[in-house]
């Protein structure tokens, strides 16, 4: 073992094929038995601890798998289950399942055989931080007390143990866990509940302890956010207490995301033993970390990238890590990434024909590994000579490659002038204009874009991709499906219907390929939510549009109806957030490069006749900075990117947007000024309580508030959906409302989609009729 200790803070659990979430779906469809299922969660664990102590890793963590969500298992593991789940049995994944997904307990709620179902509604999820990962939101409440109930992280520990892997458990931290919960009493304070919470970490620490755990790590990643006095002052109460309880096993709080700033006096003096900074994000402020840290506490630096995907820069790193040693000692010091690796793919040993310049460039969680290794070593003077030298021939070549910089584009940005941002025409005449095109009822009903995306399409696209099912049979394939689709939206009377994006992989990865700027992974897998993995671009050059993306698909849609069809697109920012992105310049310039790109695309759309364009921005939220200081140059070119998209069509073009899982109340005044013709939002999960920001702003546009939410499998009756519509009328102008689900549907299966739809369609001309028996 080096004197200077390796370790990693989480390791991707989804399998380098994506193992975790064959097995899991199949244990859904009742495909494989829950022993089956187990046994793949153990068979990755196993594989992943073996891994990372093959890597060299010291200190390798355990507890870092899920089958679902880690913020999820720490609500099962201090039983806190909503009660309307009923007593649960903490250890047994299906309660997992069951928060995550809600259930469909009986059929026919309603006795007229309409399908609509029962159940029990699943917990809300939401964006982990600045992330592109989705936790289930812990729910808290006056009656809420904690009890240690799950096993989980006992099992695994000894699990390691068994294997000779003297594992660190990691936790998530008490007061990041009350922070990223929620009560739906407003009046609550969920940190009133910290005693008690606080007892059952205790609990948890003193198991460990007793089961030999030498190190437990415990995320507080809050700690890179704005604090007030309430939870500053359960940061002190919190580990004073279990400090106590650690007893000879040593703690050592996490933060990552971003840097402390003010929060670093409060996080230095926490007492306990180890204390992990993000030297990526917060690199700034390592000079001042490391001339104020504590004597008696272990410093591990975070210098290898956990969110991105380029390779480390070893004269970078090793210079910031010398400085550290000089000062703290070989003890003290130890090398880390700057977060858990659950947000890079696994391996790029799985990227035989990504370019190999390009992949030279890039280091996914087993590089990175070998990254954190490699840097102890030459810190350590252990590493051979060709080490620094490669890493360094490395980024010269990605410097100076021509494959980057296209001095067109950059002409082109420079070029952009205020008036690209603005439609012609304030919101009110724009909307006189498209009342009069597009001839919509009241409570127009549409969706958000994609339909399920089915087994048959994905092995038809997956045959074509391969060579093994000729263009033209998979144009005709494609039509097909598309004709289906828009058929069956005229047949149940969707009143803008969607050509539903059955050409379309991703709504990311697909413009990403028709794009100049971008390369692809064949495994590069990350999760998003559950079972929900996504395969991000990778951003490396200037970017632009050789050609239309999208005309093609749309046009042939909007010659199957005489209905006003919508084309859909993804906007720019949402393209950048679930990308790599090149670390080389500004993300505002790269995000208004992709914004050029989809001017273009938004104007071919209108010429081919498509009278309503959505450009989907569900990560404008996502991409705020941790601190409220840092929001508004963000928030700033994030809307003018949106208005660069869509600001060049005419005013009787509607522009419609899409947002999903963001608490609106703080960024409202943004939302409006990206001036969307529509907005449609995820509302059900909330019961509606995310309108509440649109209500007190009096936003002058036109709102989609989700009726149903369409991660969940259960299908919601008629009168479930009309509650939350009149809920949402009580307070938007009716002729400004729209009917829609929360999101698109392409994980979804045909079944519920089909009887989901018809529910909606029939809300929709239920309100119809009420309004107009109203005015009569």
């Amino acid at each position: 073992m080096s004197s200077i200790r390796t370790h990693n803070l989480g390791y991707p659990r989804i399998g380098e094929h994506r193992e975790l979430k064959k097995a899991t779906e199949a244990y859904w469809q009742g495909k494989i038995s829950r022993e089956e299922l187990e046994d793949t969660g153990r068979r990755l664990r196993r594989g992943n601890w073996l891994k990372q102590q093959a890597a060299g890793i010291d200190l390798i963590p355990c507890n870092d798998f899920s089958f679902y969500d880690q913020v999820l298992d720490a609500t099962c593991l201090l039983g806190n289950i909503p009660p309307r789940f009923g007593r649960q049995d903490a250890s047994d994944p299906d309660s997992l399942f069951l928060i995550a997904r809600g259930s469909r307990d009986t059929a026919d709620n309603c006795g007229d055989g309409c399908g609509c179902q029962t159940g029990t509604f699943a917990s809300e999820m939401t964006k982990w931080f600045d992330t592109n990962y989705h936790y289930i939101v812990p729910e808290f409440h006056a009656g809420t007390e904690f009890k240690v109930s799950g096993t989980k992280v006992f099992d695994e520990f000894q699990e390691a143990l068994a294997l000779g892997i003297h594992a660190k458990p990691v936790l998530i931290g008490p007061v990041t866990y009350l922070s990223l919960g929620k009560s739906h009493d407003a009046d609550f304070d969920r940190f009133s509940l910290l005693d008690g919470l606080v007892a059952a970490y205790e609990e948890i620490i003193g198991r460990l302890a007793a089961l030999g755990a030498t190190w437990i790590q415990i995320d507080e990643p809050i700690l890179a956010t704005d604090l007030d006095d309430r939870r500053r002052d359960a940061f002190l109460e919190a580990y004073a207490r279990l400090a106590t309880v650690a007893g000879n096993t040593r703690l050592m709080v996490a933060s990552y995301f971003g840097g402390l700033r003010d929060n670093l006096p409060l996080f230095l003096s926490l007492p306990v033993a180890g204390l992990h900074f993000d030297a990526v994000r917060g690199s700034d402020e390592v000079p001042e970390l490391l001339e104020k840290f504590p004597e008696d506490k272990v410093l591990s630096l975070g210098v290898v990238d956990g969110r991105n995907i380029w390779r480390n820069d070893f004269d970078a790193s090793l210079g910031l890590l010398a400085e550290a040693e000089a000062r703290l000692g070989k003890e003290r010091l130890w090398i880390a990434p700057s977060c858990s690796l659950i947000h890079s793919p696994v391996t790029l040993e799985n990227e035989p024909k990504l370019d190999p310049e390009i992949k030279n460039w890039l280091a996914f969680a087993d590089e990175k590994l070998a990254e954190v290794s490699a840097l102890g070593d030459l810190l350590g003077g252990r590493a051979g000579p060709g080490v620094l030298e490669e890493n360094r021939a490395a980024h010269l070549g990605r410097r100076g490659s021509p494959r980057i910089h296209n001095p067109a584009v950059r002409a082109r940005l420079a070029a952009v002038a205020p008036q690209d941002l603005e439609r012609r025409s304030r919101f009110p005449e724009r909307q006189a204009l498209q009342r009069e095109k597009l001839k919509l009822p009241l409570f127009p009903t549409t969706t958000i874009g994609s339909f399920p995306q089915t087994a048959e399409v994905r092995s038809a696209r997956a045959r074509w991709k391969s060579g093994l099912l000729p263009a033209v049979a998979y144009d005709a394939f494609i039509k097909e499906e598309t004709r289906r689709c828009v058929a069956f939206q005229d047949e149940i009377g969707i009143d803008m219907p969607v050509h539903g994006e059955f050409e379309r992989n991703d709504m990311v990865e697909y413009f990403g390929e028709q794009l100049e700027g971008f390369t692809f992974t064949a495994n590069g897998w990350v999760q998003s939510y559950g079972t929900r993995c996504v395969k991000p671009p990778v951003i490396f050059g200037d970017v632009s549009r050789p050609r239309p993306m999208t005309t093609y698909w749309s046009g042939f849609a909007k010659s199957l109806t005489e209905r006003p069809m919508k084309g859909m697109l993804t906007g720019p920012v949402t393209i950048l957030q679930w990308s790599f992105v090149r670390n080389d310049q500004p993300r505002e310039t790269t995000t208004r490069q992709i914004a050029l790109a989809i001017r273009d695309e938004v104007l071919d759309l209108e010429a081919i006749g498509l009278a309503a364009i959505q450009i989907d921005e569900p990560a404008i939220r996502e991409g705020l900075p941790l601190r409220r200081a840092d929001w508004d140059p963000y928030l700033a070119w994030a809307v003018d990117a949106f208005r660069l998209c869509a600001s060049g069509v005419r005013d009787e073009t509607q522009i419609h947007t899409h947002m999903c899982y963001s608490e609106f109340n703080d960024i409202i005044g943004a939302i409006a000024a990206l001036d969307a013709d529509v907005i449609t939002i995820e509302t059900s999960r909330s019961n509606m309580e995310l309108l509440d920001a649109f209500v007190d702003f009096n936003y002058p546009n036109e709102i989609g508030p989700g009726v149903y939410d369409i991660h969940s499998p259960r299908v919601p009756g008629v009168a479930e959906m009309r509650h939350l519509m009149e809920k949402a009328g009580a307070v938007i102008p009716t002729g400004n409302l729209w009917v829609n689900p929360d999101c698109g549907l392409k994980t979804r299966g045909w079944p519920e989609v089909r009887a989901s739809l018809v529910h909606m369609v029939a809300c929709a001309r239920a309100l119809r009729e009420k309004s107009n028996a109203s005015l009569r």
